[in-house]
């Protein structure tokens, strides 16, 4: 099933809540994976068609409302700034509440125009799944339940892998990791490009994200010429 993808706030809103599980008030409850991590207490994200945000279900209402109106304010623009205008009042309504523990920056960029990559990254699954072992077994649990879940392989073992970390029918999340050993020899932006096709196959909007300090990841996405198109801000 192909989705509408003229809506640019939709489309990003979706992004949002593919992210996490949610109750009826669209309250965070977890992370949206597998292994279900904690969420964070406030997840602004900053778009050109304006500001959208979550906040976690234990929130006080009051609290939810007063965040609210501060995002409601955060500006547009083509290219949002790397941290929000409002941050340290964010931070101090926050840390009345509980010690900010945790705080996430970081671009979103869209991946769906991705050309096709030089060379066909492998697709892993429980058949061949043992091609992590060697650098990434850690990812070994993730196989069955993160597709697609794509691989530049040499000889014997994967050396490049991403993977679908959070996904809906709309959108699918990139987890990527290239082992240090192989980095800077364009493995990362290989892999990248075959998972967005394969995302883009099934219909959905692939999303590449990651933090402000990442220089190496978005070195990726620039190399990709992947359009920034919001900005994360978290905070536990």
């Amino acid at each position: 099933m192909l989705f509408d993808t003229d809506s640019p706030r939709a489309l990003l809103s979706s992004r949002l809540d593919t992210l996490y599980v949610t109750d009826s008030r669209s309250r965070l409850l977890r992370s949206n994976e597998w292994d279900s991590r904690p969420a964070p207490r406030f997840h602004l994200m900053r778009t050109p068609a304006g500001p959208l945000f979550r906040c976690r279900a234990d929130m006080p209402d009051c609290m939810v409302a007063r965040l609210g109106e501060l995002c409601r304010n955060e500006a547009p623009g083509e290219a949002p700034s790397e941290r929000p205008g409002r941050e340290a009042v964010y931070l101090d309504l926050l840390g009345h509440k509980a010690p900010v523990t945790q705080i996430w920056t970081g671009p979103v960029y869209r991946a769906d125009a991705v050309p096709p990559p030089p060379r066909s990254p492998v697709a892993i699954h429980e058949g061949n799944a043992e091609l992590l072992r060697p650098l990434f077994p850690d990812w070994l649990p993730d196989v069955p339940h993160r597709r697609p879940f794509l691989a530049v392989v040499e000889g014997d073992r994967a050396v490049a892998i991403c993977a679908s970390v959070r996904i809906s029918d709309a959108v699918h999340c990139a987890g990527v990791e290239t082992h240090p050993d192989h980095r800077r020899d364009g493995h990362a932006a290989t892999v990248v490009a075959g998972w967005a096709q394969a995302v883009r196959a099934l219909g959905a909007v692939p999303f590449y994200s990651t933090a402000w300090t990442n220089i190496a990841s978005r070195a990726v996405a620039a190399r990709l010429g992947l359009p920034l198109v919001a900005t994360d801000f978290h905070v536990g």
